[in-house]
């Protein structure tokens, strides 16, 4: 599965695109490959599809052909698992660590997880009988698809997005257009392809798209055709989406960004919590939505915890993402290092002290893990998402101060808090405002667990019974009984 010359897949046929763009490799900065670079006319032509399939089709209702093909995908991607690790590497930048568990091997198993979950998941709900102005009244629920789904995923991970979407999509009986984000085309058409290639998902009801023109996401998400919109990307965008969808009243599912904290209370232990924090930062180089990039911790202990941070921080390894080794790899773009660098130096110039990191690392885009201290909690690094290995370490002084904190934020996508006592953790886990956490490291990411936000980090829940009813509506029917 050699990275160039990919293409689109639009109403069940593998095409060219008109005119390519390329995609570079972030380990080196040199071009991996290019990737169709999809016009209006191809976007139209995958709405019209997807609308034909969905309308004219059995797809919908035929739930034993929906499982086998979902059952065809997972072998499919199963079979070419190691094509699909070298390409993620190589495309996005991810570790090969990483890609063993969320960037491919997990996603992998979401597929499996909505096909046995359609086997055993009720879509007719019973209300029974009642009485009413002299008849008798049966009332029941059915579950039916959604409609047409456009699916924006972008470049962090983009199999776990991809098929976050995909697969509880296709299970409920949905048709979808999938564009791939601009910067990691390739690993989303290789989705493409093997769906032509390997399985009888019919005509029409999967089209993946790639295209370096905004327009081409725009018209998915005006276009009168298409029933609901699944985007995962900045809340900026997300709030353009939303504009946008409100025109034709579509269905929007967002999964936007995050400023989450790690609250470290007065009786934890500070080097599992100041290990915990600088590998979580570093995941993915920091391209994370979910991960804590502010750490809240009690002031009297502050200088001590900032120390056992960087020590954690300067002990990462970084470098070459093939390295079976190597935990984080390079950042996406250099306009995406620039951001991050810009950031940092900002805070510093606003009063902040840069304790490790900070720094460029050439060839490629790396960024150095990064710590801040004496970081003002209402200032931008505090607020906003940096998108890179960049810890801010904020002080508290007790715990309705660090609750404040945590929830002084436009974002409610995480959080985390570690303690000696787990019941204080939950306890003060319940006061945060956020739709995901973590209790002493506890992992909560998993295909049969509800992701997603509060406040400006979204709308809905990805993965898990809730993920598959996102594409759902419900039909409710009165019948007299006779």
């Amino acid at each position: 599965m050699p990275p160039p010359d990919r293409r689109l897949l639009i109403d069940g046929r593998l095409v060219e695109g008109d005119r390519t763009f390329a995609t570079l490799n972030p380990t080196t900065g040199d071009v991996l490959g290019h990737a169709p670079d999809a016009t209006t006319e191809q976007a139209e032509a995958a709405v019209a599809a997807a609308r034909r399939a969905f309308d004219t089709t059995n797809w919908s209702t035929d739930t034993e052909f929906r499982i086998h093909c979902l059952d065809q995908l997972h072998t499919a991607l199963t079979e070419h698992l190691e094509e699909l690790r070298e390409l993620t590497i190589a495309e996005v930048g991810a570790p090969r660590m990483l890609t063993h568990s969320q960037q491919l091997d997990e996603p992998v198993g979401l597929v499996r997880y909505y096909a046995d979950l359609l086997k055993a998941h009720p879509l007719t709900e019973d209300l029974g009988v009642v009485e009413y102005q002299g008849q008798r009244h049966r009332r029941w629920v059915e579950k039916e698809a959604g409609g047409v789904l456009a699916a924006i995923v972008p470049y962090n991970y983009p199999t776990q997005l991809a098929l976050a979407k995909l697969a509880p999509a296709l299970a409920a009986g949905c048709t979808v257009v999938l564009k791939g984000a601009p910067d990691t085309p390739l690993v989303t058409l290789a989705l493409g392809e093997l769906i032509a290639e390997h399985t009888d998902i019919p005509a029409g009801v999967v089209n993946v798209l790639t295209s370096s023109d905004a327009a081409i996401g725009e018209l998915l998400t005006t276009h009168a055709d298409v029933d609901m919109v699944s985007f995962t990307g900045s809340t900026a965008t997300g709030r353009r989406i939303m504009a946008a969808a409100s025109g034709t009243v579509k269905r929007v599912f967002l999964e936007l960004g995050g400023k989450s904290a790690l609250v470290v209370l007065d009786d934890a232990d500070f080097a599992a919590a100041s290990m915990y924090a600088a590998y979580m930062i570093c995941l993915h180089a920091g391209q994370s939505c979910a991960i804590t990039s502010r750490m809240l911790v009690p002031r009297e202990r502050h200088d001590a915890i900032a120390g056992q941070v960087a020590a954690a921080l300067e002990r990462v390894r970084y470098g070459d993402p093939a390295h079976p080794r190597t935990y984080m790899g390079p950042l996406i773009s250099e306009r995406q290092r620039d951001k991050v660098d810009g950031m940092v130096r900002r805070a510093v110039e606003a009063g902040a002290t840069l304790v490790t990191g900070g720094k460029r690392v050439d060839p490629g885009f790396f960024y150095t893990p990064t710590l801040l201290t004496g970081v003002d909690p209402t200032s931008e690094l505090a607020q906003e998402e940096v998108f890179g290995p960049v810890l801010a370490l904020v002080p508290y002084d007790d715990e309705d101060h660090a609750v404040r904190i945590a929830n002084d934020s436009v974002y409610g996508l995480s959080g985390a808090v570690h303690s000696a006592d787990q019941e204080r953790a939950i306890t003060l886990a319940r006061r945060i405002r956020t739709g995901t956490f973590s209790i002493n490291g506890g992992n909560y990411f998993f295909a049969d667990t509800p992701f997603g936000g509060y406040k400006q980090s979204g709308i809905g829940r990805e993965k898990g019974v809730a993920g598959l009813e996102e594409f759902m509506e419900r039909k409710t029917f009165g019948a007299v009984v006779v």
